[in-house]
């Protein structure tokens, strides 16, 4: 599944995501509320997780919006308001669950995988293709041009979170807590050096570039002219 979660505790979130992508799922993290909208709107989630009090946008609001867009995607409310009205409110914004914080993970797992399974698979994608450039996460390979391309663990993860989000600008930022799971800049290269193996990986024997470095933004993935 891919999962969204909207925490603005980062330890909390480190944890939740780490635990999530070690049962198998692919996770996305926004640290408020107007960051949560976004990328839930930009997104094809299979599931969110939204912490109810968020800074800038409350996780009632943010869902209400969404549902107000008809979007559908299963939504599982944590707080430390367990109150029957609180729970309630979150439920008519259009939250499917809620869960009472603090939780135990295997709770909080078997309750995001009932709502995936709720969904349905129809809206899991396995495969991600820009241009002629193809990764298959089942089997871990890529292809560009049918040639397969082998790829380092960390560059794989690297890859398919830019794929996830073809076309669109991904700063360094988000690549440190969703593919290195830091929530701090370490002040080195590490980003530097994994997109220039990666490019040299995907784009150096190809004639178009597709990998590319927006200056004092961060980087993406396009097939675009």
């Amino acid at each position: 599944m891919r999962i969204l979660v909207i925490e603005d505790d980062e330890e909390a979130a480190a944890y939740l995501a780490r635990n999530l992508r070690g049962a198998g799922h692919s996770v996305d993290h926004a640290l408020d509320g107007d960051a949560g909208l976004k990328m839930a709107s930009a997104g094809n989630y299979d599931a969110y997780v939204i912490d109810r009090m968020l800074p800038k946008l409350d996780g009632v609001s943010l869902l209400a919006r969404r549902r107000e867009e008809n979007d559908e995607t299963p939504a599982l409310f944590l707080s430390a308001l367990g109150e029957v009205d609180d729970r309630v409110a979150g439920l008519k914004a259009g939250g499917d669950d809620y869960l009472v914080k603090p939780y135990a993970f295997p709770e909080l797992l078997a309750r995001v995988e009932a709502l995936g399974r709720r969904r349905g698979p129809a809206n899991v994608t396995t495969r991600f293709g820009v241009g002629d450039l193809e990764l298959d996460i089942i089997s871990r390979t890529v292809r560009r041009g049918g040639k397969k391309i082998d790829l380092q663990p960390r560059e794989f993860r690297l890859l398919e979170y830019l794929m996830r989000h073809a076309e669109q600008v991904v700063t360094r930022t988000m690549l440190l807590e969703n593919v290195w799971e830091y929530h701090f800049d370490p002040q080195t290269n590490v980003i530097d050096v994994h997109i220039s193996r990666l490019r040299s990986k995907i784009d150096k024997e190809f004639d178009k570039p597709l990998l590319q470095t927006i200056r004092g933004a961060g980087y993406t993935i396009s097939d675009a002219d």
